[in-house]
């Protein structure tokens, strides 16, 4: 564990480095342990892929006394129950004109685009963060199959519900918003809403599975007056 100054209002915990599961569980459970704690002059903390940044109000706690909170809780067992992770279905329509990079993917690896679909749809993704703008989802478990590099020039912008492919990553754009990811397919689903914005969140995890262009726009027509509840289950040995 490093602990370093983050500006004048802030630390950054770091519990290692590289993105893996074992990593983001040790962030999850000591997110946790702080809220817990519910220690005066905290005002927010922001876990990441390796680190947790925590915003104090010095007036209240001083840099020392919170690095010292900090470390204390990092060398004492407390018991926090971790809730069972939930994993969210997310339809997808693949392909088309709101997923114009999916031939290219298809051509980088030398396989079709069904196999490419198959690949990326129907397998859990632990939702590491949630960054970038508000409620995009930085997702892990990508098969190395489908890594590719990202465009020369980002488009200026993707629609929201956009699901593209940056190197070794995938994740939904849920705001138009400029991208250089690959765009694979759409979702219409609305994954951000400023009335729930927890709808997804970092410990879950994210499936796809495709629909077809009808089923798309049914599903969307629901989405945008608010009428479709997005599919979940436990997910099993979480």
């Amino acid at each position: 564990m490093d602990i370093q100054p983050l500006g004048d209002l802030a630390i950054r915990v770091c519990f290692g480095e590289g993105i893996n599961e074992t990593i983001h569980k040790q962030v999850q459970s000591f997110t946790s342990r702080l809220h817990f704690s519910k220690i005066n002059g905290i005002v927010e903390c922001v876990p990441a892929y390796h680190s947790v940044a925590i915003y104090y109000r010095p007036e209240l706690i001083s840099y020392t006394k919170l690095v010292a909170v900090v470390v204390n809780l990092c060398n004492t067992s407390v018991d926090v129950n971790l809730l069972q992770p939930i994993v969210y279905e997310i339809p997808v329509y693949y392909g088309g004109k709101t997923g114009q990079d999916l031939p290219f993917v298809a051509q980088y690896h030398q396989m079709s685009e069904d196999e490419v679909i198959n690949l990326h749809a129907n397998k859990e993704y632990l939702i590491y963060l949630i960054g970038f703008v508000p409620g995009f989802p930085y997702l892990g478990g990508l098969s190395q199959q489908l890594s590719v590099p990202r465009l020369d020039h980002p488009r200026p912008r993707v629609p929201a519900g956009s699901v593209g492919i940056g190197g070794n990553q995938t994740g939904i754009y849920p705001s138009e918003v400029p991208s250089g990811w690959r765009i694979i397919g759409i979702t219409p689903v609305n994954i951000f809403d400023l009335e729930n914005p927890n709808l997804i969140s970092a410990g879950n995890y994210i499936k796809f599975f495709p629909i077809t262009r009808n089923e798309y726009q049914r599903i969307k027509n629901l989405s945008d007056e608010k009428k479709y509840k997005l599919s979940t289950y436990l997910k099993e040995g979480g």
